[in-house]
């Protein structure tokens, strides 16, 4: 499938794979470019040097492009930024901030600038300032979301910024790829589906969480700091809910929740940990490899916009 996304970034499929912390590490990045798509390496809180080694070690399973996430609010930021331009990174999307003082030393070196955006004015904004494209995240997604669906959020983008728009936030399966280029998207970006591919790395109590979920097994929590956040419900997002609705302190809730998504992923702690995971988890529950994933959403796009163009539009 040829988009502005294909074309832009010389990738085969306009999907790419959400930088999930914890999560999207080079064994999975690696794995989704291979399957055509873009795989792309999550900076989190993660140390800069931490996240070399990552690039590097994708690059050593993979020739194909593939990008860096990098999250502002890491005390690193600027160093993973000029990371990025010393490691020959082609890609680099952006969460949880302002990345326009990057963009110079990005541009300058050659690299596509996507920032995830959550409205339409911080799209227009990012275009002015030189991103290459935007993903409308929409309230769905898993981890820290913003307050308007994907549905709504994506084609208002669209009618804002002329550079391609990618859609995220309750993307699965083939439907609702198609449903995102219907919307106006060039391409689309997924996590949770990603999250039971068989090389990602996270502990196997939290792919099974994810498989076992059904639609109305998700809580959005940290409302009134401000910082919501959307995870699996478990002892541990009860518990932050009532104590967010006795009006505890946000040092309050920000310690019961300190190094909880370390203790899902990677120590597999479903009851305290933070099993982050979009709406869409109660459609995902096959373990495939990212080939798979890949080939089967995209085929399945394809077959729906071909069957339903020549069912409806005669």
């Amino acid at each position: 499938m040829k988009t502005a996304v294909t074309e832009l970034l010389g990738i085969e499929y306009p999907i790419f794979q959400g930088g999930m912390a914890w999560v999207a590490e080079h064994h999975l990045a690696a794995a989704v470019s291979n399957a055509g798509g873009l795989g792309i390496i999550a900076s989190g809180g993660a140390p800069c040097e931490a996240i070399r080694e990552e690039v590097r070690k994708t690059r050593e399973l993979t020739e194909k492009p593939f990008g860096l996430n990098v999250m502002l609010m890491n005390p690193e930021a600027d160093a993973i930024a000029r990371m990025a331009v010393e490691e020959g990174v082609a890609v680099v999307t952006t969460g949880a901030g302002n990345p326009e003082k990057y963009f110079p030393l990005w541009k300058e070196a050659g690299i596509k600038i996507i920032p995830v955006v959550a409205s339409a004015g911080l799209a227009k904004r990012m275009e002015k300032y030189g991103a290459d494209a935007v993903i409308a995240e929409g309230y769905e997604s898993g981890g820290h979301i913003g307050e308007q669906t994907t549905m709504s959020l994506v084609p208002q983008v669209v009618n804002v910024v002329n550079i391609p728009v990618l859609a995220a936030g309750g993307i699965g399966d083939g439907r609702g790829v198609a449903a995102a280029l219907m919307l106006g998207a060039e391409g689309v970006q997924v996590g949770t589906r990603f999250l039971l591919a068989d090389e990602t790395q996270v502990h196997d109590n939290y792919k099974e969480k994810v498989a076992k979920s059904k639609d109305i097994d998700t809580q959005v929590t940290g409302r009134t700091t401000g910082h919501p956040v959307r995870l699996l419900r478990n002892q541990m997002t009860r518990k932050y809910l009532k104590m967010e609705s006795e009006g505890a302190d946000l040092e309050t809730l920000e310690h019961l929740t300190l190094g909880s998504l370390r203790k899902a992923v990677v120590e597999g702690d479903i009851v305290e940990g933070s099993v982050m995971a979009g709406q869409i988890a109660g459609l995902v529950h096959k373990r495939q490899t990212c080939s798979e994933i890949v080939t089967e959403m995209m085929d399945e796009a394809c077959s729906i916009m071909k069957e339903k163009v020549g069912r409806f539009c005669r």
